[in-house]
């Protein structure tokens, strides 16, 4: 009788902890979240930021390369810019669309590329169904255009517009992005480059200049979450410019030409870029020249979340080589290989 009793408390201790289990299970969780990612003491912001972006009526993208150059007018001796930050879905692969938030509806955003010293002004609109703002990442803005909401500017509601106005320096490699609820909106594709050159341009000038954004995705059953790696969200999909291998742009050099690749690390993942066939020699970090006395040679540079490389090498021989993250779950497409971060350097 003793044991029965024992047997039968040890049941209901069970029963008792798998409904608990359960229960908290379902208080924590949102749609398509991992059961592991859980908030604390009912932080509505967080549980919101697990939930899936809203896909319903938004239009798909009629554009399917981003980094386009942002075309701009002139008033009196400044360059004006529009850029529009709105839902758009996206191809990131043959069959898989995300449901992404960019700017001109485009992942990446547009490339704004303009000369040292030039004033600019950029009008930004906000057609998102939450307030947004963009950070000139690296770029020496005055304090009140650096985007940080409620710090330097109250956020941009929807459909209100700002004026970010401010002179383009130092010469280099940059980029922008929102910082409102940048574990989300960035993740989803509120990003884009911004080079400025030198007075004069490059010297030497690259015979092929390329910007390579690097960025990862979250599609579970075809709905967009925000990818955060530390809280179980991993990406399941990684993009060169917006797209995963084998849609990423294949790049035609010839044999002999001055090569500069431009890496912008604009997710929360390291990834270490490998270029098969040719050494490169890192020529700028964070849109800083390295002095050639302190420059090195490499075949695989990491970059983290933030970072700007700019590598350049010269090719001596033909072929297609390959280029790609050394982090070998980040060259799947869902698990599957080969995919993610990999593209063609196509040498002739």
């Amino acid at each position: 009788m003793k044991q029965k009793f024992y047997n039968k408390f040890i049941i209901l201790f069970v029963i008792i902890g798998v409904v608990l289990a359960g229960m908290l299970y379902n208080k924590y969780r949102t749609a398509g979240a991992p059961a592991q990612l859980t908030t604390v003491n009912e932080n509505s912001d967080a549980a919101k930021a697990m939930e899936a972006i809203p896909a319903k009526g938004v239009p798909m993208a009629t554009q399917t390369q981003g980094l386009q150059p942002l075309p701009y007018t002139m008033d009196g001796t400044t360059k004006v810019f529009h850029l529009t930050a709105e839902p758009i879905r996206w191809e990131i692969v043959k069959g898989t669309i995300a449901t992404a938030w960019t700017y001109n509806g485009t992942v990446p955003g547009p490339l704004i590329h303009v000369t040292e010293g030039d004033n600019v002004r950029i009008i930004v609109k906000n057609e998102l169904p939450e307030p947004t703002t963009i950070h000139w990442h690296g770029i020496q803005v005055p304090n009140n255009m650096d985007g940080i909401p409620d710090i330097t500017q109250k956020p941009i509601q929807p459909g209100q517009s700002f004026t970010y106005e401010f002179v383009a320096k130092p010469a280099g490699t940059y980029w922008y992005h929102s910082h409102f609820n940048p574990d989300k909106q960035v993740s989803v594709g509120l990003s884009g480059a911004f080079i400025i050159d030198p007075p004069g341009g490059l010297n030497p000038k690259p015979d092929v200049d390329q910007v390579l954004m690097l960025n990862e995705w979250r599609i579970i059953d075809g709905q967009t979450y925000a990818a955060m790696p530390a809280t179980g969200m991993d990406g399941n999909f990684f993009t060169i410019n917006g797209k995963s291998y084998p849609e990423t742009q294949q790049l035609n050099v010839k044999v002999g030409q001055l090569v500069r690749l431009r890496f912008i690390g604009t997710g929360q993942m390291i990834h270490p870029m490998h270029l098969h066939g040719f050494p490169f020699t890192i020529v700028a970090t964070d849109g800083n020249d390295v002095p050639q006395s302190a420059q090195i040679m490499k075949d695989t540079v990491e970059v983290g979340p933030g970072e700007r490389y700019d590598v350049q090498f010269t090719p001596d021989r033909p072929g297609k080589w390959l280029l790609h993250c050394h982090i070998s779950h980040h060259t799947t497409n869902d698990h599957k290989d080969p995919g993610g971060l990999m593209m063609i350097i196509n040498v002739t």
